[in-house]
């Protein structure tokens, strides 16, 4: 397979003089480097399970009024379907060596790509946002904990925030900032760093929770609902597609990350790893954690900076929190701050770089003050619905095109050729056929979120939309299929699974 590599990477570079300059920058090329190992994989997905958002989904499911193996069960068939999706979702960019937005002209065409990128790179502004916020406030727990005199800082606000929380959110978002100018070594070396301590904590913080309240104050199910078959059955399922729903927006940018991989064989090792072990591993830690919070302090608490700070021992405080401020950082600079940096590049490349990109997103993230938007429930419920009512579709669409489609094939110099003739031009550098399948079942979506008699099956927009557009745009463009048997002369042929 190195082998394999080092031609197809001569071969674009021979014919990287004939790109569109309004295709392409130093970022969005194919990279020379593709070096990630299993591991850096399996990191990235520690970075996104192990944050204060992963514990509170992870310990709601066992709220549900279901038995602890029904939850296992549910836990694992949703993250068995988010790691085959990551697997057929990483293939085309490992091939081609690019992110998701470029991959993203093979269907909707040069320049329609910028539309599934923009829609994935407003999905991570509103996010990134709101988890500084988070990694704020846990910054200002530590504060407060040492410095108690700070608290004179909080008695006004100014949009919604303290000035310590002014203060701290500017920290953060500094931090943040900075670990993403250094470029993706360095965002590599921190999620190698960043999950791995964060599991340290939740393993010393469950066993502190254990030696405090003995074994015999643990329960698996945390809940005193009684529930029909009928309703476990419901409640299985429905939590079993909150599984996939909550990772669908890294899921979709997987390739941003995947691009990097050695092969598939080292990324589908990472996913196995990072996804249903370690997943399971932290869903068990994280009951026994809040089950035993309500034996130790009365009630449950499913904030895990919370349950930290009640924590005696002030060093102990310190370093919990600021491990929990560490992992808020990585999850959002892995699944907030590459993908819009990427996706954003890709509407101007030769004005916009993969730092400035990054940069919009950071910006536009504080202007949206979105510690007002994660205080309004109803008001980010509706948002993230809205926006997440296009992740599905276009998730679907994608696959779709490259593997029914197009066969597993990509000609690479065609994703950089803005000249009428190149196989992805389509119609004016717009694919209609990709953006017909996508416009219905994104509206369907958007029924499902706004009308209150559909809010039952809003938990399977992910999938309806997946099937939805998937199949209408098979259907369009099935007159297209084995046009392309015979791709030769670039970078990538059909490739066999490494």
């Amino acid at each position: 397979m190195p082998k394999q590599q080092n031609a197809n990477q001569q071969i674009t570079s021979d014919a990287a003089q004939s790109w569109s300059p309004r295709l392409v920058n130093q970022d969005l090329a194919p990279t020379r480097t593709q070096n990630w190992s299993w591991y850096n994989i399996f990191s990235f997905w520690m970075s996104d399970v192990h944050s204060m958002g992963g514990y509170v989904v992870a310990a709601s499911f066992f709220t549900l009024g279901l038995a602890s193996w029904q939850v296992l069960i549910c836990l694992l068939a949703g993250i068995c379907i988010v790691q085959l999706c990551a697997n057929l979702v990483a293939k085309p960019s490992q091939m081609a060596g690019v992110p998701y937005a470029v991959i993203c002209r093979q269907a909707f065409g040069v320049f329609g790509a910028n539309i599934p990128a923009v829609i994935r790179g407003l999905i991570a502004f509103a996010w990134y946002g709101i988890q500084t916020y988070l990694a704020a406030n846990a910054l200002m727990l530590v504060s407060l904990k040492f410095w108690p005199e700070l608290s004179s800082l909080t008695h006004s606000s100014w949009l919604g925030l303290s000035q310590l929380g002014w203060l701290c959110f500017g920290v953060m978002w500094l931090l943040q900032a900075l670990v993403f100018w250094h470029g993706m070594n360095a965002i590599k070396r921190f999620i190698d760093i960043a999950g791995p301590a964060v599991y340290v904590v939740m393993l010393v913080l469950a066993g502190w929770i254990l030696y405090q309240t003995g074994l015999d104050k643990i329960s698996f199910t945390l809940t005193s609902k009684a529930l029909s078959p009928g309703e476990q059955g419901w409640q299985m399922i429905s939590a079993t597609a909150l599984v996939v729903s909550y990772f669908s927006g890294p899921l979709l940018n997987f390739g941003d990350f995947s691009r990097y991989g050695k092969n598939m064989q080292e990324i589908r090792r990472g996913n196995r790893w990072g996804l249903p072990f370690n997943f399971l591993l932290f869903s068990l830690v994280t009951v026994v954690t809040v089950s035993g919070t309500r034996s130790l302090f009365g009630r449950m608490i499913t904030d895990p900076i919370e349950t930290v700070s009640l924590v005696g021992n002030d060093l102990a405080v310190a370093i919990g929190l600021l491990t929990m401020i560490t992992a808020t950082i990585g999850i959002n600079i892995v699944a907030n701050f590459v993908s819009p940096a990427f996706d954003f590049s890709n509407c101007a490349p030769q004005k916009i770089s993969f730092r400035t990109g990054g940069m919009i997103a950071a910006v536009g993230s504080v202007l949206l003050t979105p510690w007002n938007l994660f205080q309004s429930p109803e008001l980010i419920h509706y948002t993230l619905d809205v926006l997440g009512a296009c992740i599905g579709p276009l998730f679907g669409i994608l696959l779709t095109d490259f593997y029914l489609i197009k066969r597993s094939q990509i000609s690479v110099d065609d994703l950089f050729n803005d000249r009428p003739g190149g196989k992805y031009w389509y119609r004016g550098g717009f694919n209609p056929k990709a953006i017909a399948a996508l416009l219905p079942a994104v509206a369907v979506g958007l029924v499902i979120s706004f009308i209150p008699a559909l809010h039952g099956v809003a938990n399977f927009s992910w999938f309806i939309g997946v099937a939805l557009a998937g199949g209408c745009y098979r259907w369009l463009a099935r007159d297209e299929i084995g046009a392309v048997a015979n791709l030769r002369g670039y970078r990538v042929a059909k490739v066999a699974d490494n």
